[in-house]
């Protein structure tokens, strides 16, 4: 049981250096034939980033795991799965800060990967980030129904139904006004999608029963949308330097924001009630869930 913050953040850098080195092991070699693709594959994959969308995952097959049942299979059904939601999410990246989109030139403290190769290599890069996460979910050593799930999950998280959807929903939404449950809708997608996922292929992987499912999904939908409260009040009171990309950027690019719309106090306000939310769905799971809370309390209480 995860007692303190401490221990948490223990976990979280133990989660972050294992789950590295299990994207080391599993990315093309940076030499392999097309080497200039593969280097900037690893370039936008690996050497930083919170890695919270794979301690989700590891968190909720801990909170789903039967005693005594963790298996190598599993263990390595739950490595795939965190290091395809990861590659999907670096992917989005990728591409988020290309000049047709948000245009930026830093990421996690370095530059993007546009900025580090070419527009072109960037584009493909995000291209082949994206199979890749597919297929280390098809190599799951698990019942084959249960990748199969596992994939639908993930690919109705990334595409238009999704982080994809959600994406465009926020280009179309620039210098417009929208309300909150349309700004809702939006982050639900575009930032929520793929943070659900990772929470309900972890218990997929783990072998979750309905009960436990439904605690995870309630628990997913209010930290998802927690998550991107927390970084657009972010985005307005923390620097570049700490952000580890461009602070200002939502407001100089006139997006509708939580901030915009409720006020700094009120979407402060509201991020606080999605972790109680949050916090109150897992108490079905008792003390198996103390890793998710402890994420839940990480997401909100964050400075970067």
């Amino acid at each position: 049981m995860i007692a303190t913050e401490s221990a948490l953040t223990g976990w979280l850098a133990e989660r972050a250096q294992h789950i590295e080195q299990v994207l080391e092991r599993l990315l093309p070699p940076a030499d392999q034939v097309p080497a200039r693709l593969h280097q900037a594959m690893r370039y936008a994959v690996l050497g930083g980033g919170k890695r919270i969308r794979a301690a989700l995952v590891y968190a909720a097959g801990n909170a789903c795991m039967r005693p005594n049942t963790a298996t190598s299979a599993m263990n390595e059904s739950l490595d795939r799965a965190a290091a395809a939601v990861e590659l999907v999410h670096a992917y989005s990246l990728v591409h988020d800060d290309l000049p047709c989109m948000d245009d930026d030139m830093l990421r996690r403290g370095r530059p993007t990967l546009h900025v580090q190769y070419d527009e072109a290599t960037a584009l493909l890069a995000g291209d082949a980030l994206q199979p890749l996460a597919f297929d280390l979910l098809a190599q799951m050593p698990l019942a084959p129904e249960t990748v199969l799930k596992a994939t639908r999950v993930l690919a109705q998280a990334a595409g238009s139904l999704g982080m994809a959807g959600g994406q465009a929903i926020d280009l179309a939404s620039v210098g417009k006004t929208l309300s909150q449950q349309e700004l809702q809708q939006m982050h639900l997608l575009k930032t929520g999608a793929l943070l659900a996922a990772s929470v309900k292929l972890g218990g997929l992987v783990a072998g979750a029963h309905a009960l436990q499912e439904r605690s995870l999904d309630e628990y997913a939908s209010a930290i998802g949308l927690a998550f991107q409260v927390v970084d657009d009040v972010l985005d307005v009171t923390t620097d570049t330097a700490v952000l580890g990309k461009t602070a200002g950027k939502d407001a100089a690019a006139n997006k509708p924001t939580y901030v915009t719309l409720m006020g700094l106090e009120g979407a402060q306000s509201f991020a606080t009630s999605l972790h109680r939310t949050a916090r109150q769905a897992l108490s079905p799971l008792g003390d198996a869930a103390s890793l998710l809370g402890g994420l839940a309390d990480f997401i909100v209480l964050r400075d970067h």
